[in-house]
């Protein structure tokens, strides 16, 4: 039931399904994006009130015993509350998804936890290394703040980038690792495991693309599970991950950056293939949609995605109370163990 090895003959990594090789498509396939994008009409930002901002109901500074709370500060980054546990993963706070805050993605709604109103965090998860998923500036500030007690977790071959961060200790997970924190402390666990994902990494041109692993992650403590997806295009992998982690309380898929297929198909999941996943990965408790609506990375209006995904989840007819499309800043409650 394995997936095929994703070690690349070499050195570095790679995607092992048939066909996935198109998820690291080159500077040339790049180019030929951009240059079909010159003199077509550019989809207007949404206007104000079209994407607003919610109340969070974060936990201060926990959440309860049997509870799971999840509120979406933006894209990928996710505040869970899992027991006693509060994790981030792929934290940005910063202005702009790019190596630069005077170039690149802007952000299109305000972060939603201000960084003042974070609860104590006790790890983060890493899913890869692109400018939307792992911020430099966001991750000093967050060692800054919470010191060497802070776990950090990410895939292969990361250890270097956070180091020139000043983050000495970060834990580097294969696919399928586990590492459990707080063992022995008086309340349940957490376990985290790396699990596949169809996607590539790079942050330069002088870094080779497959240098550092790509990954999602589960989340479990006490009876809560949790599946992030990080990012990745639909691949033959989310049954596997459902028969050994499953079944999850909220799976969070990324349902935007889609077009145009050609370019995207391999890397991104549109809304219709977060479906498929969602059921692959056992079709039971909360879809929590992410990776939308606040940076423009892709050729899709930004508010597509949702409307989509709407669409999709009424043909697959599941229940509209467990579609968690969420506003940024909105929190998701659950109690654990339920449906």
């Amino acid at each position: 039931m394995s997936a095929p090895t994703h070690h690349a003959p070499g050195g570095g990594f790679r995607n092992p399904w048939p066909g996935a090789g198109s998820a690291e498509r080159g500077l040339g396939a790049f180019l030929r994006w951009r240059l079909q994008r010159l003199g077509e009409a550019t989809e207007p930002d949404p206007a104000p009130g079209e994407l607003p901002l919610a109340q969070s109901q974060v936990a201060q500074p926990r959440a309860e015993p049997g509870e799971l709370r999840i509120t979406w500060v933006g894209h990928s980054t996710l505040l869970v509350q899992i027991g006693r546990w509060n994790v981030l993963t792929d934290p940005v706070w910063s202005e702009r998804a790019s190596p630069v805050q005077w170039a690149g993605p802007a952000r299109l709604v305000p972060p939603g936890v201000a960084w003042e109103a974070l609860p104590p965090i006790d790890a983060v998860l890493i899913s890869h290394d692109h400018y939307d998923h792992l911020d430099r500036d966001t991750v000093a500030r967050l060692h800054e703040r919470f010191g060497e007690e802070l776990q950090w977790l990410a895939p292969l071959g990361f250890a270097d980038w956070f180091r020139q961060v000043g983050v000495r200790h970060v834990e580097e997970l294969d696919w399928w690792d586990e590492r459990s924190l707080g063992a022995g402390a008086g309340a349940p666990p957490i376990r985290l495991t790396a699990a596949p994902a169809q996607h590539w990494s790079r942050r330069s041109p002088l870094e080779r693309r497959r240098d550092r692993l790509w990954c999602s992650w589960v989340l479990q403590s006490g009876d809560a599970r949790l599946y992030f997806a990080g990012d990745t295009g639909y691949f033959p992998a989310f049954p596997e991950i459902a028969a050994r982690h499953g079944p999850f309380d909220v799976a969070a898929l990324p349902i935007g950056a889609y077009e145009p297929r050609w370019f995207m198909r391999a890397a991104h999941m549109d809304p219709g293939e977060a479906v498929r996943a969602y059921l692959e990965l056992g079709g039971r408790g909360a879809l929590l949609p992410m990776h939308w609506g606040t940076f423009r990375l892709t050729d899709e209006p930004v508010l597509e995605p949702p409307r989509l995904l709407r669409r999709a989840w009424a043909e697959a007819q599941l229940p509209e109370r467990d579609l968690a499309l969420l506003r940024h800043g909105q929190t998701l409650v659950r109690r654990t163990g339920t449906d």
